[in-house]
């Protein structure tokens, strides 16, 4: 079949990845099918595979942009010397950051499940880079006697689900401006570890 007019791989490609996020956001991997991801872009079923190989290759990309962003977004992001300044600065960071993107979250989190176990593993990698980070500053505020914390990777896990826990009932134009939402969650993080 013939390209269609207009159709340019620089434009379909993203447009496609956009069209997968928001329906497997909105109904779940599972639920969706590449003719319905095809008939958001406006093209034909078949024109999806100039763009990715399957369904499984298109989840598996979306979520590894996302986690590789986030990681490239963090070393980017000012840290502060002591335990509690990282700290501090990985809360807001988590927090501004995916506020952005609800849909991105939903999938890195909750379709983890539908994913080959190949991808899976390297996806889990990029996620324990990214955990591993928060736990080495909870290990250094703890041996710094300046966090009490018990357990350094329980506690790296209940911290990263709280922070994530603001997509699910954030709205952009809220009674709360993120800034006001870190400032909060700040709080509830550096009172969690005992700071």
């Amino acid at each position: 079949m013939a390209r269609k007019t207009g159709s340019h791989s620089e434009i379909t490609g993203p447009r496609v990845r956009d069209a997968a996020l928001r329906l497997f956001a909105r109904h779940g991997f599972a639920a969706v099918s590449m003719r319905q991801i095809a008939s958001e872009v406006g093209v034909q079923a078949g024109a999806l595979y100039l763009y990715t190989k399957d369904k499984q290759s298109l989840l598996f990309d979306l979520m590894k942009s996302h986690m590789e962003e986030l990681l490239e977004a963090w070393v980017a992001e000012p840290k502060g010397g002591s335990a509690t300044e990282r700290l501090e600065a990985f809360t807001r960071f988590h927090i501004r950051f995916h506020l952005d993107r609800p849909d991105a979250v939903f999938i890195a989190y909750m379709e983890l499940r539908n994913l080959e176990p190949d991808n899976f593993a390297k996806i889990e990698q990029l996620r324990r880079r990214y955990e591993d980070g928060l736990e080495d500053i909870l290990r250094a505020g703890a041996e710094a006697g300046a966090f009490t914390v018990p357990d350094t990777k329980l506690a790296t896990w209940a911290v990263i689900a709280m922070l994530t826990g603001v997509n699910t009932w954030y709205r952009e134009g809220g009674r709360l401006s993120p800034d006001r939402i870190e400032a909060i969650y700040w709080d509830m993080v550096r009172r969690s570890v005992g700071a």
